[in-house]
């Protein structure tokens, strides 16, 4: 039974930091594109960064110089760095991993990541 269970959310003051982690189980993890996305109250879900099976990694432009992807395949785990936090950043953040082969996708649940300006 695939699995994805994300944690490291919670509340924190504007220029803070959090590291959100997302364990995978279920999977040959070291092959699929690992992934964060996002969503804000209101707002259609969008991607964060990703980072795929020969490490390339792609962030989006506005949060490249504050936010960094990670993935460790011993763990089957991957991670998100988020720095110098903005109320903007508020939402709740889900953990995604893609086949590379099939394009099939699956989803954690997501955990809230509340920024207090």
């Amino acid at each position: 039974q695939a699995q994805l269970v994300e944690s490291g959310g919670g509340v924190v003051q504007a220029g803070g930091s959090l590291t959100l982690s997302c364990v995978v189980s279920g999977f040959s993890f070291s092959r699929y594109t690992v992934g964060w996305f996002r969503q804000a109250p209101g707002k259609t879900r969008e991607a964060v960064a990703r980072l795929t099976n020969n490490r390339a990694v792609y962030v989006v432009d506005p949060l490249k110089d504050r936010f960094t992807i990670s993935r460790d395949n011993t763990r089957n785990t991957v991670s998100l760095q988020m720095n110098r936090l903005k109320a903007d950043d508020t939402g709740v953040y889900l953990c995604n991993i893609r086949d590379p082969t099939s394009g099939t996708e699956y989803w954690g649940q997501g955990t809230q990541v509340t920024v207090s300006s």
